[in-house]
C-alpha cells in the first residue's frame, strides 16, 4: 500500500532516460527516477556506479547526453549550476562551499545579498538569517565567523545557505562522513523537519544503517544502470548490499584473529600539547586495537602524538620493546610506523602523482640507485602492489585523483606494505568509501595482522570498530575510559561509556 500510495503522488522532479559518458567512460545509461516532495530519496551504488554523475545532472553541473529532466511534470534545461538553483536545486557536497572567514549570516546570504538603496542592508540580512535558522531549529549565531564552528555547524550552515534560497530540492552527498554519533542523529532531525516542510531530499551515502533510518525510498544504480527503485519498508539491508555488488554478503565483517603475545606498541602516561592526557595502552603483534569515542574526544588526538605530529609532553612509548620518541614523522617512518589519516585527499595522497609514485613515496631510497630514481624499479613495484591489494590498474599511468575513493585508500596501504611498516594507524579507513571497497580493506587488515603487523583503528562506525577490532579502547576527552574485548562490549555500551550517558544516567 505504502508503495502504491507514492506512486499515486506527482513527482516534484524526475528524469526520464538520461544518459551521460565521458571520455571512455559510459557513466550513465537510460536512467530514469521519480523525486517527490517531502521524501528523503537515498541514491546507493558503489563508487564508479554513476549516482554523483546523475546528482549533477540534476545540479546543473553536467549536461546530459540524452534524455529529460521535469519539474513538476514541465520539461527543464539546467545547463548550468544557476540555473538549477534558480529552479530550486541545492547542493550540499562533502567539500563545503563556504568562506571560512566570513560570518554564519555573510555565507548563508553569499551572492544574494540583500540591499537596501543600492547598499548591503545588514540589518536586514542578520534578521533573515535567523528566520532560516529558527524554522530549522539551529542554535547558531549569524555573528559567529564560519571557520570558528564544528564541521557539523558548517554543514548546518550550508543547509541554512540552500533553504534561504527557498530550495525545493536537497542533494546531499555523503552528509555525515564528517560527523559523530550525537550530529549525524541531529542531522537526522533537520532532515526530518525538511520533508515535513515539503522539501525532496536526495540522500548519497554509503552508511546504510543511515539510509535505513532516514530514507523513504531507495534508487540502486550499478554501472550506471538503474537496478531497483522500491520502499525502504519492502527492503532488507542484504537485499540493497546484493543489488549494489551484484552478489550476497554472508559475512559483512570478515574478521581474522591473529593476535600473538609479544608486545608491539606500548604506551605509558602518554600527553601531548593537543589534549592527550596520561593515556595507557598496549597493541600486540598481530592485534587490531580499536580507540572509540564520539567526534572530538580525542582519538586522532592520540594517534598524532604517536606518530610524532603534536608534541608529547610527558609519558613512554616503547616499541618491539625499545623505547621511543617520534619527534617527527619521519622519525615514526624509519620506525616501522605508518599512518593512513582521516582526510586523505588533504594528508593522505599526493594527487598530482600516480599509483607507483604515491606507493614508494615513504621508502624511496629502494627505488633509487646512484642518486638516480629507477623508474623501471619504480613501475615493479607499482604493478605488484596494484595486484596485490586489486587497485585498478589505471593507477599505474594515471594521477590518483581520478581513483575512486576505496582505491586512494588502498594506494595508501600499499605504500606502508611497501615501506615494512609494523605498526599501521588507520583513522576512518572507510569513510566514503563504498562496500565493496569496504570489504577490500578488511581483507586488507586481515592480511596485514595475519603477516605479523598491528593496526590502531580509530572507525565513527562503531559496529565496523567492534567488529573488526580484537580489543576496543573507549576515549573521551583525550582519556582511555576502559579496554575491553570487543566481543564483550556492545554498541550501545560503547555510546554510553563514550558519550557519559552512562555516568549521567547513573547520577541521576
Amino acid at each position: 500500500m505504502e508503495g502504491a500510495a507514492r506512486s499515486e503522488r506527482e513527482a516534484l522532479w524526475a528524469v526520464r532516460g538520461i544518459s551521460k559518458s565521458f571520455p571512455g567512460v559510459q557513466a550513465l545509461r537510460n536512467v530514469s527516477l521519480d523525486i517527490r516532495a517531502g521524501e528523503v530519496h537515498a541514491l546507493l551504488g558503489e563508487n564508479g556506479s554513476g549516482k554523483s554523475t546523475l546528482a549533477k545532472c540534476l545540479a546543473g553541473v553536467h549536461t546530459p547526453d540524452e534524455g529529460e529532466i521535469y519539474q513538476r511534470g514541465a520539461r527543464v534545461a539546467l545547463r548550468n549550476p544557476a540555473e538549477a538553483r534558480a529552479r530550486g536545486v541545492a547542493t550540499i557536497y562533502q567539500e563545503f562551499s563556504l568562506i571560512p572567514t566570513l560570518t554564519v549570516a555573510e555565507n548563508v546570504f553569499l551572492g544574494n545579498y540583500r540591499t537596501r538603496s543600492g547598499r548591503i542592508d545588514w540589518k536586514a540580512m542578520r534578521a533573515a538569517t535567523l528566520e532560516v535558522l529558527e524554522r530549522l531549529s539551529l542554535n547558531l549565531d549569524p555573528d559567529a565567523v564560519v571557520k570558528t564552528l564544528s564541521v557539523a555547524g558548517q554543514q548546518m550552515v550550508e543547509i541554512a545557505k540552500a533553504i534561504s534560497m527557498d530550495s525545493s530540492l536537497l542533494i546531499m552527498d555523503e552528509p555525515t562522513a564528517s560527523l559523530g554519533l550525537s550530529e549525524t542523529h541531529h542531522l537526522m532531525e533537520v532532515i526530518r523537519r525538511l520533508t515535513g516542510q515539503g522539501k525532496a531530499v536526495i540522500y548519497i551515502s554509503h552508511r546504510l544503517d543511515e539510509v535505513f533510518e532516514i530514507a523513504d525510498c531507495v534508487t540502486v544504480l550499478k554501472d550506471g544502470q538503474h537496478v531497483a527503485t522500491a520502499p525502504v519498508s519492502a527492503l532488507k539491508m542484504a537485499d540493497v548490499v546484493r543489488m549494489m555488488v551484484g552478489f550476497d554478503i554472508e559475512r559483512h565483517y570478515p574478521k581474522e584473529r591473529n593476535v600473538k603475545e609479544e608486545p608491539c606498541l606500548e604506551v605509558e602516561g602518554l600527553s601531548s600539547d593537543n589534549g592527550v592526557s596520561e593515556v595507557s595502552f598496549a597493541v600486540r603483534v598481530g592485534e587490531v586495537l580499536g580507540l572509540g569515542g564520539m567526534v572530538g574526544s580525542g582519538r586522532t588526538e592520540i594517534a598524532r602524538a604517536i606518530y610524532g605530529l603534536d608534541r608529547v609532553t610527558s609519558g613512554r612509548v616503547r616499541l618491539a620493546g625499545k623505547e621511543v620518541r617520534f619527534r617527527s614523522p619521519r622519525a615514526a617512518i624509519a620506525h616501522g610506523v605508518g599512518l593512513i589519516p582521516e582526510n586523505r585527499k588533504v594528508d593522505g595522497n599526493f594527487f598530482n602523482f600516480d599509483g607507483p609514485r604515491n606507493i614508494t613515496v615513504a621508502r624511496i631510497r629502494d627505488v633509487v640507485s646512484m642518486l638516480l630514481l629507477r623508474l623501471s624499479r619504480e613501475a615493479e613495484v607499482g604493478r605488484a602492489y596494484v595486484k596485490k591489494l586489486s587497485i585498478s590498474p589505471s593507477a599505474l599511468e594515471r594521477s590518483v585523483r581520478y581513483l575512486s575513493g576505496g582505491n586512494q585508500q588502498k594506494v595508501i596501504i600499499a605504500r606502508w606494505l611497501f615501506a615494512r611498516a609494523r605498526l599501521l594507524i588507520m583513522d576512518e579507513p572507510t569513510q566514503g568509501i563504498d562496500i565493496g571497497a569496504k570489504l577490500d580493506v578488511y581483507r586488507v587488515i586481515n592480511e596485514l595482522t595475519q603477516s605479523g603487523i598491528s593496526v590502531l583503528l580509530i572507525s565513527s562506525d562503531f559496529p565496523e570498530l567492534l567488529a573488526m577490532s580484537d580489543r576496543v579502547a573507549v576515549v573521551r576527552d583525550g582519556r582511555i575510559l576502559c579496554i575491553a574485548k570487543a566481543g564483550e562490549l556492545s554498541e550501545y555500551e560503547l555510546v554510553s561509556r563514550a558519550s557519559g550517558a552512562g555516568e549521567k544516567a547513573a547520577a541521576s
